[in-house]
């Protein structure tokens, strides 16, 4: 793919990144709010605002790995999730000595019913829920802006 900040996919085929590509899993955590859909994000430890995500977790299928991401990163305590990812989107994984390598993200959706205000990264990690609309306007990566619009 040429462009990696525009590249994102929806539905249930699957995409088989370049060998030199990482996989990771996210979570599009969402809920209903007077009528109106809001998603829930995190700021990334370089303060960008992400959808909860991680690397895939042994002994855990993809759907429970993007569960476990959402409790870790914000406290999403009891949810509903997708068996299969609803989307996908590339980017870039930046490493702390400067490296950027590709990274395929599957998105799966977690229907959000309660959190908690104690969760592991409570710590170091702001959460936000928001409109669809002022989620892709927070979000720097034009992939993830794209799957945000896709899902609307």
């Amino acid at each position: 793919m040429s462009n990696l900040d525009r590249s994102f996919w929806t539905g249930l085929s699957v995409r088989v990144p370049d060998p030199s590509t990482i996989v990771q899993v996210g979570a599009l955590c969402l809920r209903e709010k007077n009528g109106k859909q809001e998603v829930l994000l995190v700021k990334s430890s370089r303060g960008r605002w992400i959808v909860p995500k991680g690397w895939p977790m042994d002994g855990h299928t993809d759907a429970e790995t993007a569960k476990v991401e959402a409790w870790e990163e914000a406290g999403v305590d009891k949810a509903r999730v997708t068996k299969a990812p609803i989307g996908g989107y590339m980017t870039e994984k930046r490493y702390d000595d400067g490296r950027r390598v590709p990274c395929q993200v599957s998105v799966y959706r977690i229907d959000v019913k309660s959190m908690v205000d104690s969760y592991p990264e409570a710590a170091i990690r702001k959460r936000k829920w928001m409109s669809l609309k002022t989620a892709r306007q927070k979000v720097n990566d034009t992939g993830l802006q794209a799957l945000l619009k896709a899902i609307a």
